[in-house]
């Protein structure tokens, strides 16, 4: 499974995929642990937890008859990833905004 930046950002406006990733950063959870974390009915668990899996956010493992889903840390480092770049250049732009201010006053 490879991680999609793009969907990954658009999938996690979602509130209760948000939540479920919170839950999932705690450690693996089964549907039905998630759905009794969350307010949402299993099926909705279930349909978050497949948009999740598609962009390489989760993954899951069977453990006999049932499924148990955990963070893709692959995926979660692109996501890091991503949002430490964004940091660094806005930091960065700051910095050089900052630095023509200080040039055009002195």
């Amino acid at each position: 499974m490879t991680y999609e930046g793009d969907a990954a950002w658009a999938a996690l406006a979602d509130r209760t995929r948000r939540a479920i990733v919170l839950e999932l950063s705690e450690g693996e959870r089964t549907v039905g642990e998630l759905t009794e974390a969350l307010p949402v009915s299993q099926p909705a668990v279930s349909q978050h937890l497949k948009v999740l899996r598609e962009i390489g956010l989760v993954s899951a493992r069977a453990e006999g008859t049932r499924r148990r889903y955990r963070l893709n840390e692959h995926g979660v480092a692109a996501l890091r990833d991503q949002l430490d770049t964004f940091w660094r250049r806005t930091l960065a732009n700051f910095e050089q905004h900052m630095d023509s201010d200080q040039e055009e006053e002195g």
